[in-house]
């Protein structure tokens, strides 16, 4: 087993969506195939890492889906949806990243852990959902499902409407032992995908799921500070964090520290819906002990490791 230092590596649930092809199972599975391509390439440099990730648009689609089917068959709750895309999801990231170790003939074992993480009942977040999941929808279409369903919308500038969930702060991952003997003994572990099952805790201490979506930075945050994790990688959309993103001074920044990046945010820079979840978590994994966060584009992870790509968050 290799000895360098452990890093957590989140992947964006976009990963394995494309605005270029529909969002096929097997559609799904080809871009899987592309995006465990730098996780491999780490790998055989002998680094050591935790996977998680996001599942965004596939829950989106699994609830669309349990809704447009409520007439004919029972409805899924969003705490089982977020169960099923864990499942299904990392099932896509592990046989994609098995066959690609296999050709490159590395022994690295990986397997998927379906994850609880407890969360506060009554978290503030219940009562204002913030966390978008699904697809985007147009004016006609958002007041529709907004009155006939009770969906919370809101409204991200040049591509539509979307649907939002409560995002609970996430309190205890329920299967961390479990994730931490794994590691130790030099698997690969995919976990806590989609933020992790959102459960909360009864007076008599059974746990139970609720009808929410954990952010799943947040709680990969949470993940690598549990483990010991020297660094935290998130994926996104963009190469780097911009200053002035949607404005006429946008500004690539290739390393923030802590003090710097809570100015921003202070400034409006970070929105709920987009990178705002990311800077604060990476706020917490550096403040909470970690080396450095880094948010890249995925197709730069091998780069952002290297210290070449990327925005650094340090302290």
């Amino acid at each position: 087993m290799s000895n360098r230092a452990l890093s957590v590596v989140a992947m964006g649930g976009n990963s394995l969506i494309s605005p270029e092809l529909a969002p096929t199972v097997r559609n799904q599975f080809a871009l899987a195939a592309r995006a465990v391509v730098p996780i491999a390439d780490l790998l055989g440099e002998g680094e050591r890492m935790v996977v998680t990730h996001g599942n965004g648009p596939q829950v989106g689609f699994m609830a669309l889906r349990s809704e447009l089917s409520r007439e004919h068959i029972h409805e899924v709750p969003l705490d089982s949806l977020v169960a099923n895309t864990q499942g299904s999801l990392g099932y896509m990231l592990q046989r994609a990243l098995g066959q690609e170790l296999r050709l490159r003939r590395l022994p690295q074992e990986v397997i998927t852990i379906v994850t609880e993480v407890e969360v506060d009942a009554n978290d503030d977040a219940f009562e204002e959902p913030t966390k978008p999941i699904g697809r985007f929808y147009t004016d006609e279409d958002s007041d529709t499902l907004a009155m006939d369903r009770g969906w919370d919308m809101v409204y991200v500038e040049g591509q539509g409407w979307r649907r939002v969930v409560p995002s609970p702060i996430p309190q205890r991952i329920v299967q961390l032992e479990t994730i931490r003997t794994l590691v130790d003994l030099g698997v690969l572990v995919v976990c806590c995908g989609g933020g992790g099952i959102p459960v909360v805790q009864s007076e008599g201490g059974t746990l139970h799921g609720i009808e929410a979506v954990i952010d799943k930075d947040r709680v990969s945050a949470m993940l690598g500070l549990a483990l010991g994790a020297e660094r935290l990688f998130l994926t996104t959309g963009t190469d780097a964090i911009y200053a002035d993103f949607n404005g006429p001074n946008k500004q690539r920044l290739t390393q923030l520290t802590v003090s710097e990046v809570l100015e921003m945010a202070d400034r409006g820079e970070f929105p709920p819906g987009s990178m705002g979840p990311k800077v604060d978590a990476a706020v917490q994994f550096v403040q909470g002990g970690g080396q450095v966060a880094v948010v890249c584009s995925p197709e730069d992870l091998v780069e952002a490791f290297k210290g070449k790509a990327g925005t650094a968050i340090v302290k």
